[in-house]
Protein backbone atom coordinates (compact mmCIF):
# COMPACT_ATOMS: atom_id res chain seq x y z
CA UNK A 1 0.00 0.00 0.00
CA UNK A 2 1.18 3.68 -0.65
CA UNK A 3 0.47 6.72 0.33
CA UNK A 4 -1.47 9.22 -1.56
CA UNK A 5 0.63 11.83 -3.52
CA UNK A 6 -1.64 14.58 -1.90
CA UNK A 7 -0.49 13.32 1.71
CA UNK A 8 3.09 13.56 0.32
CA UNK A 9 3.07 16.65 -0.56
CA UNK A 10 1.69 18.19 3.19
CA UNK A 11 3.56 15.87 4.91
CA UNK A 12 6.86 17.51 6.75
CA UNK A 13 9.12 16.33 9.20
CA UNK A 14 7.88 17.18 12.66
CA UNK A 15 10.97 18.29 14.03
CA UNK A 16 12.55 20.26 11.36
CA UNK A 17 9.77 20.78 9.05
CA UNK A 18 12.10 19.95 6.33
CA UNK A 19 11.19 18.07 3.32
CA UNK A 20 10.49 13.91 3.28
CA UNK A 21 11.73 11.25 1.17
CA UNK A 22 9.23 8.13 0.68
CA UNK A 23 10.09 4.65 0.39
CA UNK A 24 8.11 2.21 -0.68
CA UNK A 25 9.80 -0.90 0.57
CA UNK A 26 10.37 -0.97 3.56
CA UNK A 27 7.71 1.62 3.34
CA UNK A 28 9.03 4.57 5.37
CA UNK A 29 9.42 8.58 5.20
CA UNK A 30 13.11 9.85 5.81
CA UNK A 31 13.82 13.17 6.61
CA UNK A 32 18.11 13.85 5.70
CA UNK A 33 18.29 17.05 7.30
CA UNK A 34 17.61 15.37 11.28
CA UNK A 35 19.24 12.07 9.68
CA UNK A 36 15.32 10.24 10.92
CA UNK A 37 13.31 7.68 9.75
CA UNK A 38 9.72 7.51 10.26
CA UNK A 39 7.82 4.24 9.70
CA UNK A 40 4.33 3.94 7.80
CA UNK A 41 1.87 0.87 9.60
CA UNK A 42 -0.37 -0.45 7.57
CA UNK A 43 -0.69 3.14 5.48
CA UNK A 44 -0.69 5.78 8.14
CA UNK A 45 2.60 7.39 8.72
CA UNK A 46 3.17 7.46 12.52
CA UNK A 47 5.25 10.76 12.62
CA UNK A 48 6.21 10.93 16.49
CA UNK A 49 9.67 11.88 16.82
CA UNK A 50 10.02 9.69 19.64
CA UNK A 51 9.47 7.05 17.42
CA UNK A 52 11.49 7.65 15.04
CA UNK A 53 14.94 6.02 14.37
CA UNK A 54 18.25 7.58 13.36
CA UNK A 55 19.03 7.01 10.03
CA UNK A 56 21.37 4.00 9.50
Amino acid sequence: MSLAPELLEILVCPRCKGDLEYQEAPEQLICHACRLVYRVDDGIPVMLIDEAKPLP
